[in-house]
């Protein structure tokens, strides 16, 4: 079930923080990509898996585990992606975890994602959210701390 377009009664902000990425082809179409030091490879036009770790602080705080299939190929070097996100911690002083699907494009250095509980698979305090959250995170910022919104509710 998604919760794209739905309003939500409640807000809350973090700073999400990359700890570690890990992105690898899977296909590589053309034999060609950019190599960003040793856990990251991205061909020019192909498949790839990544692993990232994220850190948030704010009225969302913990930790998130991210895996997220890649496809690259646009001539300006852009993708489309989808991950789904373990995130352990609280939100609004509510303590658990939570599942994220996360869908997306990366162009002109920029990244565009919608963000989205997936009911059913929260635990403790976080065991009944919905919710939903649009992220724009430019790279032109100069580092690897990014902020949103999540608009939610109880289920």
């Amino acid at each position: 079930m998604t919760t794209e377009n739905k309003t939500f009664s409640s807000k809350a902000s973090t700073t999400m923080s990359v700890a570690r990425w890990h992105e690898a082809a899977y296909v590589d179409i053309d034999g060609e990509g950019t190599k960003m030091g040793e856990d990251v490879y991205i061909p020019h036009r192909g498949l790839t898996t990544s692993e990232t770790d994220y850190t948030y602080t704010g009225e969302i705080e913990g930790k998130g585990v991210a895996r997220m299939i890649g496809a690259y190929g646009n001539p300006a070097g852009g993708a489309v992606f989808e991950a789904y996100e373990q995130f352990t911690g609280s939100i609004a002083g509510q303590e658990g975890s939570c599942v994220w699907r996360i869908s997306g494009t990366y162009a002109d250095a920029t990244v565009r994602s919608h963000l989205t509980v997936i009911s059913g698979l929260g635990t403790g305090g976080l065991e009944g959210l919905v919710g939903e959250a649009d992220m724009v995170l430019a790279e032109e910022g100069g580092g690897e701390a990014y902020g949103f919104v999540l608009t939610y509710d109880w289920s």
